[in-house]
């Protein structure tokens, strides 16, 4: 019988490539800070939401702020990016958030952005696998519960969680 060494699945590998860039990251930068977009079609009354390649659950598209970079330009880059969106508008500032399940030093930023435009329709690539707008009252079933409370908060007014 040979020792055959079994290959991990893409997936997998992707989701090991993710956490050991996040752990360098993490001794790189100790403070970390993130943006996360409310984008939202006050016509239809819907939410994008996006769905990651190596995390599971539906999410508000967002991600790190990078060195050098404003929250404002960090969140039109990352909504350039996950949704093909652009801001038409200024973002409106909702809360900040303390994300421990990231690190000890993690903090993530809401916005409500209702000013923007859709260059095109989103293409899956090696992050996004799908970008979609839901109704707030149809939410997919897989949608992440900080990304629940986060859209209670803007839109039931429900108290603001200091905790992603």
């Amino acid at each position: 019988m040979s020792a055959r060494r079994l290959e991990p699945r893409p997936a997998e590998k992707t989701r090991l490539i993710v956490r050991l860039f996040h752990l360098w990251f993490l001794f790189r930068r100790p403070m970390t800070l993130g943006v996360r977009g409310v984008v939202y079609d006050t016509q239809a009354r819907t939410v994008l939401l996006v769905r990651h390649t190596y995390v599971a659950g539906w999410q508000l598209p967002g991600g790190g702020v990078e060195p050098g970079e404003t929250m404002e330009a960090g969140l039109a880059r990352e909504l350039e990016e996950e949704g093909n969106i652009a801001l038409a508008g200024a973002p409106e500032l909702k809360s900040v958030h303390f994300n421990r399940q990231a690190s000890r030093r993690d903090h993530v930023a809401v916005y409500l952005v209702a000013n923007f435009r859709q260059t095109r329709p989103h293409t899956p690539d090696g992050e996004i696998a799908e970008a979609r707008f839901f109704s707030l009252d149809a939410l997919p079933e897989e949608t992440t519960e900080a990304t629940r409370r986060r859209l209670a908060e803007i839109f039931e007014g429900v108290p603001v969680s200091a905790e992603w």
